[in-house]
């Protein structure tokens, strides 16, 4: 009863409110209270205690002690930084190591190659974008037969097929045997669709092939950098091929 009593008289009584700073020091800024009090002593206390720790500990150490870090790292700026380890490798090591890098490119690059030469024997290049169209001249004798020339009637087959630059039957052909594969104009566009995709991988497979070989060019360049022996570069390198090195000719025993 007496709890129930001390809420419901609290319940009716002024919030209480903290004072803000007078107006006469109002530029000295907010007025700390109590709170802001312990944050700021918990903060001082806690960075006294760590100087006297550091404090301790450098009363205590042997000044002949030696531990790893003092060669690891060095001081840049007031921050203590580790130097980079250094990789144990013999220039014959590194030797190697190149040599199985441009092994593994060369691989890769046959490999590519290969599936060009596969993908060439499949599409013949007849209708690739980019390819110079080929040339058909026809000779007359007279301006009355340029006049009158069909070159589906000269040809010896449907004016439909003139524009095709293969299998082109003739009318005889055509009167012969039955046309075979795709006729409707929804599988032809399908194939067409298909053939074109094979063309763009073609193009994409010649382009990593190309770059594959600049590739094992730059990392042949690197490996012969090795070498001694004076040389004067004659050409940067570029995207597009490796740097070009002139070396000074040694008779070789």
């Amino acid at each position: 009863m007496s709890s129930a009593f001390r809420k419901a008289s609290k319940s009716k009584q002024r919030p209480h409110r903290e004072r803000s700073q007078p107006a006469s020091r109002r530029k000295l800024g907010l007025l700390e209270k109590k709170k802001d009090y312990r944050l700021r002593a918990r903060d001082y206390h806690k960075k006294q205690n760590a100087l006297r720790a550091l404090q301790k500990k450098a009363l205590d150490k042997n000044p002949d002690e030696f531990y790893f870090k003092m060669i690891r790292a060095e001081l840049k700026d007031g921050v203590h930084i580790k130097k980079p380890p250094k990789d144990e490798v013999t220039p014959e090591q590194v030797k190697l190591m190149r040599t199985q890098d441009i092994k593994y490119v060369e691989m890769k690059r046959v490999a590519e190659a290969k599936k060009i030469e596969r993908l060439k024997s499949e599409l013949h290049l007849l209708d690739a974008e980019g390819k110079n169209p080929n040339k058909h001249v026809f000779f007359f004798d007279t301006k009355k037969e340029v006049q009158e020339f069909d070159i589906a009637t000269h040809l010896d087959t449907l004016p439909e097929l003139v524009d095709r630059v293969y299998n082109r039957p003739t009318i005889a052909t055509l009167q012969k045997e039955t046309l075979k594969g795709a006729t409707d104009p929804f599988h032809l566009k399908k194939l067409a669709q298909q053939r074109k995709n094979q063309y763009d991988l073609l193009k994409q497979r010649i382009e990593r092939e190309k770059a594959m070989f600049v590739v094992a060019q730059k990392i042949q360049t690197r490996k012969d950098l090795l070498d001694k022996t004076h040389k004067v570069k004659v050409k940067k390198e570029t995207a597009n091929g490796p740097a070009i090195y002139k070396f000074k000719f040694q008779r070789k025993r």
